[in-house]
């Protein structure tokens, strides 16, 4: 199977009320570990690439992994940039060969996002790729993603319609109270599915994705830390909310920070508990397990993805 768009996934999604998964990769043990916890499940799956990514990765190298993987496999699997910064980014990715974009303008004013994300679906539409893009302010770090609890803002349905309308995105990304990284909340975990449902309702036939969805699954994070982290008071959006975004509406769901904290959490055990350990395999093989566990949860327990390829 070749790699394909978001557009029929997102489809079925919609009719059908499940999440899909989008996992952020880096090397080889990211690709191999969601494609296959993927695969066994009969799931579809969305492989996304930062521009960190690109930078440490190399975009050839990436291209050849997934192409790979889209070998092995038999599932429906599409290749998207992440957060996108500017047009000249998107070019490159999709004229590489990606099937999905995501143009991030929400750091600029309306209006410039409008302008920006209208320029980058243009061109990716005349290449047959769909666009994804930002509206509302998530807080959180995540690569060259920064923002402030102070600046972070909640998507307003009005101006989604609008956006959505003149810009002519093939799926948004909206804020409802996720932030990136491993700090999500200082109190109770709180998502505003009041605004889901207002765009939802604004914007039927649209997909909606949801950024800054990792669980900073808790048994990760004690493993990090019982063997030499420091990653005190983390703490993630609960997979009952993830799964009830899934149904209420959301049709791609952002993971990142919990694969990073499965690959570090197994990396963290082996060399603490096997200190003679250095071949590389027995501790990117272990990490390497430890993501398509957390991959395989996600898609059959939370988004509810199993059986829908």
């Amino acid at each position: 199977m070749a790699l394909v768009t978001t557009k029929e996934m997102f489809e079925k999604s919609m009719k059908e009320n499940f999440a899909i998964g989008a996992f952020n990769i880096n090397n080889m043990e990211f690709i191999q570990a969601i494609t296959e916890a993927a695969d066994e499940a009969k799931s579809p799956v969305i492989l996304q690439v930062s521009s960190s990514a690109i930078k440490y990765a190399k975009l050839p190298y990436l291209m050849k992994m997934v192409e790979a993987a889209v070998e092995s496999t038999n599932i429906p699997i599409a290749i998207h940039l992440d957060h996108g910064p500017d047009f000249e980014t998107c070019k490159m990715c999709i004229d590489a060969g990606f099937t999905s974009v995501m143009i991030d303008g929400s750091k600029y004013d309306f209006e410039e996002n409008i302008s920006i994300t209208k320029q980058v679906v243009d061109y990716a539409h005349s290449k047959g790729v769909v666009v994804e893009a930002e509206l509302g302010k998530l807080a959180g770090v995540e690569d060259e993603v920064s923002v402030s609890e102070d600046d972070a803002r909640y998507t307003d349905p009005e101006q989604a319609f609008e956006f959505v309308s003149r810009t002519g995105c093939d799926s948004l990304a909206i804020a409802i109270g996720t932030s990136h990284g491993a700090y999500k909340f200082k109190g109770d975990a709180r998502l505003r599915f009041d605004i889901l449902s207002k765009v939802k309702e604004k914007l039927p036939n649209t997909p909606i994705v949801l950024h800054g969805a990792s669980s900073v699954i808790p048994e990760l994070v004690d493993m990090c830390n019982n063997n030499g982290g420091d990653i005190p008071g983390a703490k993630g959006c609960p997979d009952e909310m993830l799964k009830q975004a899934g149904e209420n509406g959301v049709s791609k769901i952002n993971v990142d920070t919990d694969l990073r904290l499965a690959m570090t959490a197994q990396i963290r055990r082996v060399f603490n508990e096997e200190p003679s350990v250095f071949d590389p395999r027995k501790y990117l093989g272990a990490a390497r397990d430890e993501i398509k566990k957390t991959v395989s949860h996600k898609i059959n327990d939370v988004f509810c993805s199993a059986n829908k390829a």
